[in-house]
């Protein structure tokens, strides 16, 4: 299955941030959202990091409570790492625990943002998968 797939399933709603934001708003977006991570994007819509609940954890564990006043852009990950719509479930898990991240943005044409998968949308997926398959061979076998 393919990544396009996942997004045309999910939907294609990134919800995103702006790099002078606090971690305040940060975490309130999170919150509201319901969401794991928010793309951090720049006044083009260019993406310039990534910002999870992870992070959050790491600079209020390092700092306190005071570090929700500081700015997303000196707690997101800088190095972002991308997945295209062409791409399989696979190919992504696997950069996926390579690179020790837990969201993907997914970029058209390696520019255009059109989604965002979790490792949780696409162990989702690989399991729908494995169960579908199994029922096949199941029905296969039960008809010989």
């Amino acid at each position: 299955m393919l990544i396009a797939q996942i997004i045309r399933d999910k939907g294609a709603i990134v919800h995103t941030l702006a790099a002078n934001a606090t971690l305040e708003d940060a975490a309130r977006e999170l919150n509201g959202k319901r969401v794991g991570a928010l793309v951090v994007i720049d006044a083009e819509g260019a993406i310039i990091g990534v910002f999870s609940e992870r992070d959050l954890v790491r600079e209020i564990a390092r700092r306190g409570a005071k570090a929700l006043e500081s700015d997303v852009a000196s707690a997101m990950s800088r190095d972002v790492i991308t997945a295209q719509p062409e791409e399989t479930i696979d190919d992504c898990l696997a950069r996926m625990t390579d690179r020790r991240v837990r969201h993907l943005p997914v970029l058209a044409e390696n520019v255009r943002l059109i989604g965002i998968v979790s490792i949780g949308d696409l162990v989702k997926h690989r399991i729908a998968l494995a169960e579908a398959e199994s029922a096949a061979m199941q029905a296969y076998i039960a008809a010989q």
